[in-house]
């Protein structure tokens, strides 16, 4: 069973930064690609960016955060990173990792990440 810890949320002010952590386990990521959601109160779950795998040369990122976050991977710690800068309230949610060609019922508990004064 694969599973994700997300780690790295919390509270900050408009502007701020956080950088999450996901450590996956149960799979070898090294040749996946690896996506970021997220999902605020009331609202579906969205996607936010995804990595190539491997070297993650290649990255795709919602409008909504292009030029604020960047998503990047460590393989030897089966481990994938989303820093994100410039934070605004909008940016309030539980952010989650996971693999594309996983379960799509197979979700971690997310990491609250809120942004208010």
């Amino acid at each position: 069973q694969v599973q994700f810890v997300e780690s790295g949320g919390g509270l900050v002010h408009p502007g701020g930064s956080l950088r999450l952590s996901c450590v996956v386990s149960g799979v070898i990521v090294r040749g996946l690609p690896m996506d970021w959601y997220r999902q605020a109160p009331g609202q579906q779950r969205e996607w936010v960016a995804t990595i190539s795998a491997r070297s993650g040369e290649i990255k795709n990122y919602a409008d909504f955060v292009k030029g604020r976050f960047t998503m990047s991977r460590d393989n030897a710690k089966n481990t994938v990173y989303l820093q994100m800068n410039n934070l605004q309230p909008e940016d309030t949610a539980v952010y989650f990792c996971h693999i594309p060609s996983d379960n799509p019922s197979n979700w971690g508990q997310g990491t609250q990440v809120t942004v208010s004064q």
